[in-house]
């Protein structure tokens, strides 16, 4: 078939080179525009165009899909599929009916699941023992089209939400190619979405990454891992941001004697030689690597002793 790739962040780059590799025609690649990053704001191309561009492959940028131009230019390539991975944005009735069997989305969730821009990192906060990725057509709402293919993906005790997007990336990409083939010979019916089940997965503000240390060890240890690497788990103390890499929940065999018979209370720090430990509503975490503002990442230890943490110091209540 002839194929045109809407895609935009790294993770979307495995299923463009996937498809690229495929029996299938790859005509062009369609991403967002460039767009300001880094602290000199300059502008910067997206990695699927850069990864586009190595291949050889026309690369559109239209500011809006319903743009005319944009719209005159996919009609004229005449695609059969149009593979989405996490282009970032809303794809027209104009445009939708432009390839032959629509716009063909890989999604990483297990849908109804997870419906959204943020499906991995809701997944892990969640604590999901299992997700994956589907398959679907694009219509009109929200990853509500129906399904084609699934694939299932376990989730590791540690992963972070990096870690998770990278394996299910990979393995998503599989999943699309096969899709397209199914397509092209007549094999897959599209399988409605069920009614139940169905939950939502909004993009995760910087806010949103703010843990609450009054909630479960479970739960901040769930936070943090969903939020790196971002937008970035973060805290405060005294009174300025301070970055968390995952943290490890603690049981009593992990604690120092006097912590195992008086638990510090939420967002109060612990520090010995050798470790950093914050309250929780339940067990202490155990700091790994932190960032404050200003400074570069460090082992908690290091940046405990930098600091000088006193007894009865906590963090987040500013």
């Amino acid at each position: 078939m002839r194929v045109v790739f809407a895609g935009t962040p790294d993770a979307a780059v495995p299923a463009l080179e996937a498809v690229a590799a495929s029996r299938h025609e790859l005509v062009a690649v369609v991403t967002r525009p460039d767009a300001p990053a880094g602290r000199g704001r300059r502008l910067e191309a997206s990695p699927v165009r850069r990864r586009a561009e190595q291949l050889g492959v026309e690369v559109l940028t239209p500011a809006r899909v319903r743009d005319e131009d944009f719209l005159e230019r996919l009609r004229a390539l005449a695609p059969d599929a149009c593979p989405v991975v996490a282009y970032g944005n809303l794809i027209p009735p104009t445009a939708l009916d432009i390839p032959t069997h629509g716009w063909v989305n890989l999604h990483f969730s297990l849908l109804p699941a997870w419906r959204g821009a943020a499906p991995v990192q809701h997944a892990l906060m969640a604590g999901d023992e299992m997700t994956g990725a589907s398959t679907f057509v694009i219509e009109r709402g929200l990853d509500t089209g129906p399904v084609l293919g699934v694939m299932t993906e376990a989730v590791r005790p540690r992963d972070t939400a990096g870690d998770l997007l990278g394996r299910l990336a990979r393995a998503g990409a599989g999943l699309l190619v096969a899709t397209l083939d199914g397509l092209e010979a007549g094999e897959l019916v599209p399988v409605p979405q069920p009614a139940e089940g169905v939950s939502l997965a909004p993009k995760i503000e910087v806010d949103d990454a703010r843990v609450d240390w009054a909630l479960p060890a479970l739960a901040v240890d769930r936070r943090v891992r969903g939020c790196t690497p971002a937008p970035g788990a973060w805290t405060t103390f005294r009174g300025e941001r301070l970055k968390l890499e995952p943290v490890e929940v603690t049981v009593d065999a992990d604690l120092p004697p006097d912590l195992q018979q008086a638990r510090p209370r939420p967002g109060e720090v612990v520090a010995t030689k050798r470790a950093v430990f914050v309250g929780t509503g339940t067990d202490p975490v155990r700091l790994g690597v932190v960032q404050a503002h200003g400074k570069k990442p460090m082992p908690a230890p290091d940046w405990a002793r930098g600091v000088r943490v006193t007894t009865g110091e906590r963090v987040g209540d500013e």
